[in-house]
C-alpha cells in the first residue's frame, strides 16, 4: 500500500510515497543524512518521533525554496500521510500543530519602492 500526499511551505513543494519498510528515507535519489545538515533532519521525523514509530520507506520528491522551507514541506506532507494511514495519529498529530498549513510567503516587490514595504528616500529639497 503507497500513500502518496503533498507538502508546502513558502515555495517550496514536497510529494511524498509512504509504503511500510524499514525506515529508509530518500529526498531526490539521496539520503536524507546527505541532503539536509543535522538540525533539519530532526524537522522531518519529529511525527515519527510523536507517533513511535518509523517503520516506513519514504521516498520524496522537493523543489523550491530553501532547506529550511522544504524541510517544513515534507514535515506536513509526512504528518498527511500518516494521517491517512491511521485516524488515531490525527488527534495527536493535530494537538502538536503539525497539520496546520504555515501559508506566509514572501509579499512581492512593488514598482517604485525598493523592496515590498520600503520606499526610496525622500529628499524634500
Amino acid at each position: 500500500m503507497i500513500i502518496h500526499t503533498i507538502g508546502r511551505r513558502k515555495r517550496s513543494l514536497a510529494r511524498i510515497y509512504l509504503t511500510y519498510g524499514n525506515g529508509k528515507i530518500i529526498i531526490n535519489s539521496k539520503d536524507y543524512k546527505k541532503y539536509f545538515i543535522k538540525n533539519i533532519n530532526i524537522k522531518i521525523l519529529y511525527p515519527f518521533q510523536i507517533i513511535n514509530n518509523n517503520k516506513f520507506d519514504i521516498f520524496i520528491k522537493v523543489c523550491g525554496g530553501g532547506f529550511n522551507g522544504q524541510a517544513e514541506a515534507i514535515r506536513l506532507a509526512i504528518t498527511r500521510a500518516l494521517c491517512k494511514l491511521d485516524i488515531k495519529n490525527r488527534n495527536v498529530l493535530k494537538s502538536k500543530g503539525l497539520l496546520t498549513r504555515d501559508s506566509r510567503e514572501v509579499e512581492r516587490k512593488k514598482f517604485g519602492q525598493k523592496k515590498a514595504r520600503k520606499k526610496f528616500q525622500f529628499s524634500k529639497r
